[in-house]
């Protein structure tokens, strides 16, 4: 285990200020994301204005600039290093644990779980250098892969690529780890939107038994494959869970299925009042676990059986990997991994 995550001695009493800024700067993730389809309601307005040239040229620029995503986008590598994120990190708090190297001399497939409502260990250890990714795995340079959908959005799409994220697409994710340089690591949610359905405090539900494409990704290129687990990332919202066969289940079935989003009902607590609802996460630990790398060979067209054989070893390796640091990270010991 890297020292780093080591027991630190305890903090003194958070100032208000300090507690302000940290839930100011958590909730500016949610902020973010539950505004995202503003710039295009906002597009559509000007266009019926006298300002309509602004939303004729942007969509232009869009049209010319619409491959940029899936072929290297517009990292912005400062992006990573605002001190919002750290405000962020003390927020709940959250740790990033180093089982194992990831030597740079080769490339990687991260599979990232579970998905939760917004990812937010992932966000914090992948997308910033909150918890120093950099240092902790030199020479590993991550590509976090998300929804195609937010990538047709105006404004945010190129916000979110300057943060390093990418469409989870074949054609995208193929061209990272085709560039012939070494120490890429593409992080992936393999539960993607689907996962979402069973969040849930104190619940460790993934959606992985049919999900093989990232396995595939893994073998077309010869990337290690890494498991990853964030513990506690289902805690900091609390959520409704539909019936299965129920209506409402049933619609966020069909959404999923039309648009590849899948809707969900949750609540966090308020941004002003600790005891009333909102939508600002709550203050739960997440400690996101990197596990040892699968050595997995390149096959340029890797037949069923070879995919099956590596997404077996790749269940197993995630499942000690829960089991070994669940205690550590305040799940029961009674409490093991599902699989759907």
């Amino acid at each position: 285990m890297d020292v780093s995550t080591a027991p630190r001695p305890s903090c003194p009493t958070k100032t208000l200020q300090k507690q302000r800024l940290e839930a100011l700067s958590a909730f500016y993730h949610v902020i973010i994301v539950c505004l995202a389809p503003c710039s295009t309601y906002l597009l559509i307005y000007l266009l019926f204005t006298r300002l309509w040239s602004l939303t004729v040229l942007y969509l232009m620029w869009l049209y010319l600039d619409r491959d940029t995503p899936s072929r290297g986008g517009r990292r912005w590598e400062w992006l990573r290093t605002w001190r919002i994120w750290k405000q962020q990190r003390d927020y709940f708090p959250i740790k990033l644990v180093k089982t194992a190297e990831l030597p740079p001399n080769q490339n990687y497939v991260l599979g990232a779980h579970p998905h939760g409502i917004m990812s937010t260990g992932l966000v914090c250890n992948f997308l910033t250098e909150s918890n120093n990714f950099s240092r902790r795995f030199p020479g590993i340079q991550p590509w976090i892969a998300m929804l195609n959908f937010f990538f047709y959005l105006p404004v945010f799409r190129d916000y979110i690529m300057a943060g390093g994220l990418r469409p989870v697409s074949r054609a995208s994710l193929d061209f990272i780890l085709s560039q012939g340089q070494l120490g890429l690591a593409v992080v992936i949610v393999p539960g993607g939107a689907h996962e979402a359905m069973y969040t849930a405090p104190r619940q460790n539900c993934l959606k992985l038994l049919n999900r093989k494409g990232f396995v595939r990704l893994a073998l077309r290129h010869g990337a290690s494959l890494v498991p990853v687990y964030s513990f506690g990332e289902n805690d900091v919202f609390k959520t409704k869970i539909f019936a299965k066969g129920s209506w409402l289940h049933l619609s966020q079935i069909i959404c999923k299925k039309f648009t590849r989003f899948t809707f969900c009902i949750f609540w966090g607590r308020s941004l002003f009042m600790r005891k009333s609802w909102g939508l600002l996460p709550l203050a739960r630990p997440i400690t996101t676990v990197v596990g040892a790398p699968i050595p997995v060979p390149q096959l340029s067209t890797p037949t069923e059986e070879q995919v099956d054989h590596y997404h077996r070893l790749y269940l197993e390796a995630l499942e000690r990997l829960f089991e070994e640091h669940k205690e550590s990270c305040g799940v029961p010991a009674s409490s093991h991994l599902t699989f759907r």
